[in-house]
């Protein structure tokens, strides 16, 4: 601890020498030079952000840097946000740039954020090794791009750690089952490479003297592939460590070793002691020490004689999840039931995939067409990895709910250990009394897992506001089993939830009012486990990423997409709906916002008004219309779906002309655009407006008896 402590300090009073940090302080114009330390990542738009722009970030070590007339040599690492133009860099370029800077959050391992104003000025190409590098990776991903989109992006990352053509879809469903860590560089990769780079020796017949340093050649070219970056290194170090106690089988050995590599990493990169990745690292592999040995054996004996081979296999991944458990708990809040066995499942076709991964690699720069055939052997094995974490993605009821915090990941931890000692003897226990097992595995679970919400939905619902967070998701009543959503909100899981718990088999329709992510990026999981007749969407085509995504998913699922405009009249069983905007599009404001899908809706008994996002614009222009209706004023309105999650943007004109009983807002719990605005939810209340919200009362159903009264019910955030 002295040690890392006395390093740490060393790294701060070497980071904060020249002028960076007090420029940032004062969030000064600067010009620098410096070496892009990373490869360019295209940043995923947040829910609800625009996504018109293309965001890209990478790590600059900075060398010189001229602010408020003066010059200044340092060596200070600065995160750069900058354009779709620096795309271009890689790593070890020198470059010069104009920007802008601003601090760091504290804790950060970089001293400041360097915002570009300009496209990178080339001073100076890599160096010849990285620039090879680059090429092998460039080779590698064109030899892979003849494989299906989920294997394409998927092989790559397996053996490369370079996620960059990996679907977003998929990676969302890798993270929700547990996979993810397997499209990261990380111990296993390593341990996988060095495994078969020690074959190959020993099919060459290369003296075992010599072995470790043909095996150290191998490793030092794997990290220059991937970029030795602090988490590659940290894998390396991970994945040898790895390699020596499967090689040993002896934690003796393996214990000390990974002690030695926390404390040498923790004196390289002090910052690596905040990192969940770092954390999550050293648990898997010490899960593997100590527990894949004794339990593939006790596996091994289990199965038949022909299988028992695969008892380390089924050990390894079973201890790592079980050993970081307590760690991804802080991440997730929520303890994953099928992060186990997808991984089970997955584990024996990592293998495959990588090597033959690493076999493409090397064939890929020679030629690329032989590249192109070999990669199938490793395409095959990461479309059934990815066909796992897409199936147990959309399993219901695939995690429970946990303590959230430090008391949930001391609470499993313990529980973990326990579970751990206690195990043997509660076995033992069990195979004796039989039956006293299977009624404490009965009370357990009657206990512990969860019961169907009590009365939900609503008997007769005819619209229930989904609570998917930040953004927008309602379900409106058709035929039995049958329904509308009016866009899908930001989370492909939390969507397909609650179509889920509404019973609902099949979407006659999407209407996705606009194309911002916190209303359309759900929709691979609506897609997913239920037919969808049509997508009906804005005729507004802002922003055209998002727009070129709706269409990519709907095309892939042989799904029309067709817009709506203004006028245009819908009908399905029990429903009727009005599309009232957009007339025309506005360039004031957001265009995106403003193009929203206006629309009243008649449900069964129940009136309808969806506003979408429309802002302030949009609204006057909503307004003008109403108003030219000739029978206007003899409408009702019973539920009016606040414009924009009660954004401040708004025109109250629009809420006099759709006086209503109840409002809703769709908007997430402690979302940081201070939605809803205290002026909106002021002048719904003084308008008589009950107003609900899915951040404070979950899950909305509302629902109308023949010429009764308003039924709600609410199930609870």
């Amino acid at each position: 601890m002295l040690l890392a402590t006395v390093c740490l300090a060393g790294h701060q009073v070497l980071r904060s020498v020249g002028t960076v940090e007090q420029l940032a302080t004062d969030q000064a114009s600067v010009v620098v030079e410096g070496v892009v330390e990373s490869d360019p990542v295209r940043v995923r738009p947040r829910p609800g952000r625009r996504v018109d722009t293309v965001q890209v970030v990478l790590t600059l070590r900075i060398e010189q840097v001229t602010g408020r007339g003066q010059l200044s040599r340092v060596s200070t690492p600065v995160l750069l946000v900058g354009d779709s133009s620096w795309l271009g860099t890689s790593w070890l370029q020198r470059v010069r740039v104009t920007g802008r800077l601003a601090p760091a959050q504290p804790g950060d391992d970089v001293v400041a954020v360097l915002r570009a104003g300009s496209a990178p000025e080339l001073l100076a190409p890599a160096p010849a090794v990285a620039e090879a590098a680059a090429g092998v990776r460039e080779r590698f991903r064109s030899a892979s791009s003849v494989l299906p989109a989920d294997a394409a992006g998927l092989v790559p990352a397996l053996v490369l750690g370079d996620t960059s053509a990996t679907p977003v879809e998929l990676t969302d469903a890798m993270t929700a089952v547990g996979l993810s860590h397997l499209s990261a560089v990380s111990g296993t990769n390593v341990t996988l490479v060095l495994a078969f780079a020690l074959a190959v020796c020993r099919v060459l017949g290369l003296p075992r003297r010599l072995r470790p340093v043909a095996a150290t050649v191998v490793l030092a070219v794997f990290v220059v592939l991937v970029r030795p970056e602090p988490s590659v290194v940290r894998a390396a170090v991970m994945g040898v460590v790895g390699l020596l106690a499967l090689g040993s089988g002896r934690a003796r050995v393996g214990v000390p070793a990974l002690s030695t590599a926390v404390l040498v990493l923790l004196c390289w990169d002090p910052w690596l002691a905040r990192s969940y990745g770092f954390a999550l690292s050293v648990l898997a592999t010490l899960g593997l020490l100590l527990f894949a040995g004794p339990w593939g054996r006790h596996l091994g004996r289990l199965l038949p004689r022909r299988l028992r081979g695969l008892g380390p296999a089924l050990a390894v991944p079973t201890a790592a999840q079980l050993a970081c458990a307590p760690v991804v708990v802080l991440l997730q809040g929520s303890v994953s039931l099928v992060a186990i066995p997808a991984n089970l499942l997955a584990g024996p076709l990592v293998a495959p995939a990588t090597v033959l991964g690493v076999v493409t690699a090397v064939v890929a720069p020679v030629s690329t067409t032989i590249g192109s055939v070999v990669v199938w052997g490793a395409g095959l094995p990461a479309l059934g990895i990815a066909g796992i974490a897409h199936a147990a993605a959309d399993l219901p009821a695939g995690s429970v709910p946990w303590v959230p915090g430090p008391p949930g990941a001391l609470l499993l931890g313990a529980l973990t250990v326990l579970g751990v000692l206690v195990g043997p003897a509660a076995r033992h226990w069990s195979l004796h009394r039989p039956v006293a097992a299977v009624g404490v595995l009965a009370l357990a679970a009657g206990v512990g897992v969860p019961v169907s919400d009590r009365g939900w939905p609503l008997a007769d619902w005819r619209l229930v506001v989904c609570d998917i967070g930040q953004g927008d998701a309602l379900v409106l009543a058709t035929d039995a089993g049958h329904a509308v959503l009016v866009d899908t909100g930001p989370d492909p899981a939390r969507v397909s939830a609650c179509l889920d718990r509404l019973g609902v088999l099949v979407l006659d329709a999407v209407v996705l009012t606009h194309f911002h992510a916190d209303h359309v990026a759900g929709l691979p999981g609506v897609l997913r486990g239920r037919p969808v007749r049509e997508v009906l969407v804005s005729p507004v085509s802002e922003p055209p990423e998002q727009v070129e995504q709706v269409r990519d998913w709907a095309g892939r699922a042989g799904i029309p997409v067709a817009p709506l405009y203004a006028g245009d009249r819908l009908s399905w069983p029990g429903l009727q709906a009005r599309v009232w905007w957009p007339e025309r599009v506005v360039r004031d404001g957001s265009i995106a916002n403003n193009g929203s899908l206006v629309m009243t809706v008649e449900v069964g008994e129940l009136h309808v008004a969806l506003l979408g996002d429309i802002e302030r614009e949009a609204a006057r222009a909503v307004l003008s219309a109403l108003r030219r209706e000739p029978d206007a004023a003899g409408w009702r309105v019973d539920v009016l779906k606040v414009a924009h999650h009660g954004s401040a943007n708004r025109d109250d004109r629009l809420l006099d002309a759709l006086p209503a009983p109840l409002a809703v807002i769709c908007v997430g719990a402690d979302n940081d655009y201070g939605h809803p605005a205290p002026s909106t939810l002021l002048a719904l209340q003084t308008r008589g407006y009950r107003i609900l919200r899915t951040d404070l009362d979950g899950d909305i159903a509302v629902g109308r008896a023949t010429r009764g009264p308003l039924l709600v019910l609410t199930r609870g955030p």
